[in-house]
Formats: structure tokens, sequence, C-alpha cells
């Protein structure tokens, strides 16, 4: 499953340029990653979210590969669908039989929230499908409102953050660990600043003889509140302080992907954004404390499970 640059440069396009994503997104250097890292023909459902409406705005589309367009909870329901009734036509030889992925996309709304219980249905029904969440921590497409991903003391227009409220007050949800509950083949989490990681995942989740999962953390300039310039950074930030873990869930087996020569403080991540700016001033700076805290307790929570 190595990652060769030489034949990823010679490889066509599926994502094209001309799209309508805002400069500095993670998403779309997420899909081409993705994308390109599977050899196998794909079909691509998404979400309703940021991705969907800057890649297919009426009569327009970037995609060059098959992809299928649902509503903003049922993108998992959609490609299992699909998947179905591929199976379908060539049990009844109506048609041959190709080895095809199906991929769906969906943002943190759509996967931790308002689709979950369509995802883990899809999940429990046993398709060969991946789930790709492109995680950036909010409801971006509709407003930055807060979602379950939201991490505690970040800033959005539905968690303000005020003299008294310090942003949003509960932790982010552990979906990736509530996913690899399901005891599907595959579970992962992966981050653009590490392409060869997130490409190899990709290639395990397309071989995986069932349901597959990978949480992807997509900086979101916008919502975030960074220079468009700085994603890769922030992103590879995340990863170095440990708030986003690397690792993947083989057959229930947990393998740590990364762990960084120095764990980094919180705090050099949180001072790059400002959707956690109020968290410096006197009377929030507790909880930068708290955030580390917890942090580390996740972490050590996570070297147990993978024995690192």
């Amino acid at each position: 499953m190595a990652i060769k640059l030489k034949e990823l440069a010679g490889k066509p396009e599926r994502l094209a340029p001309g799209h309508r994503f805002c400069s500095g997104c993670a998403e779309p250097i997420i899909i081409r990653q993705i994308l390109n890292a599977i050899e196998e023909p794909v079909v691509v459902g998404m979400a309703t979210g940021c991705a969907e409406v800057a890649t297919t705005m009426f009569p327009t589309t970037a995609y060059n590969v098959p992809w299928i367009h649902n509503a903003f909870e049922n993108a998992a329901t959609t490609i299992s669908g699909a998947e179905a009734m591929y199976r379908s036509l060539v049990r009844q030889g109506k048609i041959p039989e190709r080895d095809i992925r199906f991929i769906a996309f969906g943002g943190d709304g759509a996967t931790y929230d308002i689709g979950l219980q369509f995802l883990s249905g899809a999940l429990e029904r046993g398709h060969r499908f991946i789930y790709v969440c492109l995680n950036n921590e909010a409801y971006m497409n509709t407003g930055i409102q807060r979602s379950s991903a939201t991490p505690r003391g970040a800033a959005t227009t539905t968690a303000p953050a005020g003299s008294v409220i310090p942003g949003k007050v509960q932790w982010r949800k552990p979906l990736t660990d509530i996913i690899a509950a399901h005891r599907i083949p595959y579970v992962a989490q992966a981050a653009p600043s590490r392409w060869r990681d997130l490409m190899q995942k990709a290639r395990k989740a397309a071989a995986a003889d069932g349901p597959s999962f990978i949480n992807v953390y997509a900086s979101c300039n916008r919502g975030w509140r960074h220079p468009t310039d700085a994603t890769i950074d922030i992103t590879k930030l995340a990863v170095d302080t440990c708030y986003w873990p690397l690792f993947e869930v083989e057959n229930g087996v947990w393998k740590l992907s990364y762990k960084p020569r120095e764990k980094k403080p919180i705090e050099e991540w949180l001072k790059t954004q400002g959707r956690f700016r109020h968290l410096f001033q006197p009377q929030f700076r507790h909880i930068i404390g708290e955030i580390q805290a917890h942090i580390d307790e996740e972490w050590e929570n996570l070297l147990k499970k993978c024995e690192a």
C-alpha cells in the first residue's frame, strides 16, 4: 500500500480545479488526497454542506467520477443503497461485476449530529462502503453554528463568547470511538498535514471487507479565524499537541499512527485561532488548563488502547 508520488502525479484528477471552495479550505485537499489514493473506480455520495455546494453549483460539477447528492442527514443511507443496488444487479446478471468502491463524504454536522442514526444503521447492516467525515468542527456552510464536534471553549454563532459564557461549554463528542464500538473492519483518524498517512488509510479503508470510516480533521479558516495560508500548519499543531491524535482500528485492534517526539502544549494551538481568543482573557484563562488536562487524559487512554 505504499504511496508513490510519481504514480500519483500521473493520475487523472477525480476532483477537478475550478470549484468554489474558500481559499485555504482543507476540504478539497482531503478529498483530492483520498480520491487519488484509491486505485479502484469510485462512486461518491455527498451530504449537503460546504463540500457539496462548493463543487456542484448547478449546472456545473467538479467531479470526474459518478456523484450523488442527497439530504444533509442521509448520505450513508444513499451510498449504502447504491452499493446494495450494484450487488443486486450483479447477482441478477444485469451488469458485469467491477471492483467499485462506494464513498460517502459528510461534514461534522451531517456526521456527528443529524446523520448519526443513518450512519449507524448503514454500519450495522454491513454495507461495503467508506464514510469520510470532513470535520471542521461546526456547521460552517450555514453560518458557523456549534455542532457536537465543536471543542469546549470555541466561539460560534450559536455558542458565542461573552463576559460570562466562554463559548461552547461542552466537550466534543468522541465520535471515532463511537464508530469503533460498531466493530466494523476499519476505523481511523487522519489529518491532511500528514498526507501519506491519510492516503494509506484511504487505501486500507478501500480494501476493507465491509464498512469503513475515516474521521479527517479539516481546518476552516473562515470559522476558526486564521489566515488562509495557515491551514496545514494549524492542522499539524492539532496533531502535535495530541488534540487530534492519529490512529486506526483494524478489526478491533487499536494502532497508533503517529506519536510526536515532543507533545506540544495545547496553548500553542489555541492561540493560532480567533475562535479561542477570549480564552486568553483573565476570567477564562483557567479553561485552557482544563482543556489541557482533558487532552492529556484522552491521550493516555489512547496509548493504553494502542499499547504504545
